[in-house]
């Protein structure tokens, strides 16, 4: 996504402490015990039908306003476009009401900021022209002002027009809106991405971002795949967010061919930190 998004939303990081009980030295037969590991951080979204996120974990962007792609939905905090379906997942819900489209956009800045290692979710997306998934990252500095300096990275998007297609897409300054750098993912054999849930990741170390769709790699950024002199953003925390745009310049307005409502499914999202990650 490009500036388009910004937001905030909760998460917590749990930290492990050395379990070594002496205060001494370490002798030979005794070896250093390990840094301490930071543990993943995770929300599978089991809870009561029609309950609230987990507000320790995700809060919200609310309102219109076009959010810099003339997008088309207001974005609000409701359980009619944001809860979980009682049967472990996270229901992002879009409407159509005679006042226009609403949706949901969540996200965890200033509850969890994750730097470097897998993040990952499970999700099925909706369907439809003008209808714009997306489960992105944006640099934890994000005023609203400073992107794409900030940073951002989109994990997935989809757009209507594309149904067996994700993009994953970094964006820092000098390389941002259209001119990202970008790849695609295609699905085989005329598949959809909302016929079934599907698991988008990233693989993310010190100057490299890797994208993964169902344990696939598809593409590897580092500084050398950015424009010449452009600047590296992307080796300092980030906060997670998940959104369902309606319109905008990326995806177009929906049109006579658009169902509603649209749901997108969140099975999980899960975060394991860069020392204990591993390629799945």
């Amino acid at each position: 996504m490009t500036v388009k998004r910004g937001g905030v939303v909760p998460a917590i990081l749990l930290v492990t402490t050395s379990t070594c009980n002496s205060r001494t030295s370490p002798t030979p037969s005794q070896p250093p015990a390990p840094p301490a590991v930071a543990h993943a951080w995770a929300d599978e979204f089991d809870g009561p039908l029609n309950s609230l996120p987990d507000p320790g974990r995700w809060t919200y962007d609310a309102g219109a306003g076009g959010w810099g792609n003339q997008e088309l939905q207001t974005y609000t905090s409701s359980t009619q476009n944001a809860h979980l379906d009682g049967q472990g997942h996270l229901v992002v819900h879009v409407e159509s009401t005679p006042s226009g489209f609403t949706s949901a956009r969540l996200k965890t800045k200033g509850l969890f900021a994750a730097q470097f290692g897998s993040m990952e979710a499970r999700i099925k997306v909706p369907f439809g022209q003008g209808i714009w998934p997306a489960f992105w990252m944006l640099g934890d500095s994000f005023t609203g002002a400073n992107w794409p300096q900030c940073g951002e990275i989109d994990i997935m998007e989809n757009i209507g027009r594309e149904p067996d297609t994700v993009h994953g897409t970094v964006h820092g300054p000098g390389y941002s809106g259209s001119n990202g750098i970008s790849a695609k993912f295609v699905l085989s054999n005329g598949q959809r991405f909302a016929d079934d849930f599907h698991v988008f990741k990233i693989q993310w170390a010190p100057q490299s971002v890797s994208f993964y769709v169902d344990s696939v790699l598809y593409q590897t950024v580092t500084p050398s795949s950015l424009p010449s002199g452009a600047q590296w953003v992307f080796d300092n925390p980030f906060f997670v967010l998940l959104n369902v745009a309606v319109g905008g310049t990326f995806p177009g307005s929906p049109d006579s061919t658009t169902q509603f409502p649209q749901d997108m499914l969140i099975d999980y999202v899960r975060y394991v930190p860069l020392a204990t990650a591993s390629v799945r």
